[in-house]
């Protein structure tokens, strides 16, 4: 069997629930596939999932559409490979910038002089920041970096005032516990966000094992379309997977109400699985390039003058030289050629 390992973006959850379906039903192993799914809490997320396809660890990974932004805009001195996506894992964005209701925070512009938990992303920061000037607000606040697997249970602590999660994830564990959140979806605030989460490799990749990774995504379409026909079902079975492959039990009822809700952001209106769509590329990377927020320098929560940039360097606007927009395609940040429907 042809060996395949997923890099997940998070600890499994449903973004992930067709990788689990496919798994439990046997579509990977009709395809001839090993397929290993790396739980980013195995070594409390030191390491990125991009960066485990990037140094060959894994061969997929799962991560946001602004990470494969990020590899195509590299220092020339980097030796790291441009990622391309190859599927969209949800087909509309069901994440927002939340804080609680509590907190009387219901606007962007209030997080003025707060706290937000960053995952310390690239351009994270400086699209907060773009909500809440887009809101009325300054901008100015403070960019916290807690643990990575810990962000979410420091704004219900009280120890930072606001982040961004997935509400088909963390927003039904509120609703579930009776935690009640303000959320702001980016669309709301004027931001054409990109497809998030979504499915990357390296090209290499793609040159040298093409027709694997054409089985890994049809077998995982199967996957997600059950998911998206037969929610309930396809949460207990993800349930009973994720105890079986990581050891690490979930609420089945907070996966049933969670699929309940994310099923029907799986598929197109055609029930295809994993199609991106150029426009909504074209216009994430016309806003990041409008914002002049497609820049040269790369994060690091640990400076090196002159090579990397402190989170707040770059919402402060020293974020290195203007990466122009027509050195950027879209053409080469993702591809639907892989899926089924791509053949």
């Amino acid at each position: 069997m042809t060996a395949v390992t997923v890099a997940l973006d998070w600890t499994p959850n449903t973004n992930h629930a067709g990788f689990y379906v496919a798994l439990n039903r046997g579509y990977y192993k009709a395809a001839n596939l090993n397929v290993i799914f790396l739980n980013p809490a195995q070594d409390a997320y030191k390491s990125t999932p991009a960066s485990r396809v990037a140094n060959g660890q894994a061969t997929f990974a799962v991560a946001p559409s602004e990470t494969v932004v990020s590899y195509n805009c590299q220092p020339k001195s980097s030796a790291k490979p441009h990622l391309q996506s190859v599927a969209a894992l949800l087909q509309s964005d069901t994440s927002a910038i939340v804080t609680l209701q509590s907190s009387g925070l219901d606007r962007p512009r209030k997080l003025d002089g707060k706290t937000y938990a960053s995952y310390g992303a690239r351009y994270e920061g400086r699209i907060v920041q773009q909500m809440i000037k887009n809101d009325g607000g300054k901008g100015e606040y403070t960019e916290a970096t807690p643990p990575m697997l810990g962000i979410w249970e420091t704004v219900l602590a009280g120890k930072a005032d606001a982040t961004w999660v997935f509400m088909g994830w963390e927003g039904i564990e509120a609703k579930r516990k009776g935690i009640k959140l303000n959320a702001f979806s980016l669309e709301d605030f004027d931001i054409p966000y990109g497809y998030s989460p979504v499915l990357v490799t390296t090209q290499d990749i793609l040159r040298e094992q093409g027709e694997t990774v054409r089985s890994f995504l049809a077998a995982t379409t199967r996957g997600y379309q059950y998911a998206a026909e037969a929610p309930e079902a396809a949460g207990e079975l993800m349930c009973q997977t994720v105890t079986e492959q990581h050891d690490t039990p979930l609420d089945v009822g907070w996966v049933v109400d969670s699929m309940q809700m994310l099923s029907e952001h799986f598929l197109t209106k055609d029930g295809l699985w994993g199609v991106q769509d150029k426009t909504r590329w074209e216009r994430f990377l016309d806003w990041l390039s409008d914002r002049q927020l497609l820049t040269t320098s790369v994060q690091s929560r640990k400076k090196v003058e002159s090579v990397t940039a402190s989170l707040d360097d770059l919402r402060s606007g020293k974020a290195g030289e203007i990466i122009p927009r027509n050195s950027l395609s879209s053409d080469a940040l993702f591809t639907n050629a892989f899926l089924p429907q791509g053949r």
